[in-house]
Parts: C-alpha cells; sequence; structure tokens
C-alpha cells in the first residue's frame, strides 16, 4: 500500500513571505513605472478605467503570492525550480512598467509581455503539477496579461 505524503504544517510566516515578497514587485512595477503621459494616449476598445489597475493588480499580486505559498508547502524537490521561475517572471512582469510608461517603447512593451506571457505559462504548468489549486490561482493573472497585451498593442498602434 503506498503511503500518503504528509501535509506540512500552515506557516502564517511562509504565506506572509510569499504575499509581501509578490506585493513588493508590484511596489517596484508602479515605482519604475511612472505614468508616462498615459492619460493623453488614445484609448483602445475594452480600455478600463485608470482606477480599476491597482485594484486588480494587488488582488492578482495576492492570488499569486498565495499560490507560491501552496507550491512552497509541497514536499517536492521540483517546489524550488517552480519557486525559482515564478520570481523570474515577476522580475519580467515589473520591468514591463519601465518599457511601457517610463521609456515610451510600446512596441517593445508588447514583445516583453508576450515573453511575460510565455512565463506565467511555464510557471503555471509547473505549479499545477505540483498543487491544482495553486494553478488555478495562477489562471486569473494569465487572463488579464493577455488583455493586457491586447491593451498594449491597442495603445501602441493608436499612439504611434
Amino acid at each position: 500500500m503506498l503511503a500518503m505524503p504528509e501535509k506540512k504544517p500552515f506557516s502564517a510566516y511562509a504565506l506572509a513571505f510569499f504575499v509581501i515578497s509578490t506585493l513588493l514587485f508590484g511596489l517596484l512595477s508602479a515605482l519604475i513605472g511612472g505614468s508616462g503621459g498615459y492619460e493623453q494616449l488614445v484609448a483602445p476598445p475594452l480600455a478600463p478605467p485608470r482606477i480599476l489597475f491597482p485594484i486588480v493588480w494587488t488582488i492578482l499580486y495576492i492570488a499569486m503570492g498565495v499560490a507560491a505559498y501552496f507550491v512552497w508547502q509541497t514536499d517536492d524537490a521540483d517546489r524550488i525550480p517552480a519557486i525559482r521561475l515564478y520570481y523570474v517572471q515577476l522580475a519580467v512582469n515589473a520591468l514591463w512598467s519601465l518599457f511601457f510608461f517610463r521609456l515610451d517603447w510600446r512596441l517593445f512593451a508588447f514583445f516583453w509581455i508576450l515573453l511575460l506571457i510565455g512565463l506565467i505559462v511555464a510557471t503555471w504548468q509547473r505549479f499545477r503539477r505540483l498543487s491544482t489549486i495553486a494553478g488555478w490561482l495562477l489562471v486569473p493573472y494569465l487572463l488579464w496579461c493577455v488583455f493586457a497585451a491586447y491593451l498594449n498593442l491597442g495603445y501602441y498602434l493608436l499612439n504611434a
């Protein structure tokens, strides 16, 4: 008979670490991004009001941090590479704001966000193998970034 792996006890410290570190990447993104004259740009169809972005991103970052916590709580040796990839894609995410807002490299930012989406998919694949819940928690993030890619390309095309 196969023995079931023991479940790790809940760790408030680990959960706080992953949620706070993820939120800090969001803060870094906001700090290095600036606004870049965003208000003066012609918006593509379906562009939400600007006030919605920090609300959505905060919710997404919290969900992502919880997902990373669930992966960390597994005893699988693949959790370490999965967490490393998670932080790499967070760094790529943070840099997108620099390219799009501060540097006004909108076309470059579009290709950068495609790289980010690829990294999110790779992270999602690893996370869902380790924790079904973690995989599901990344789905809204992936969908939002696909929508953000549409917006990015729209802003580029309408304001080139």
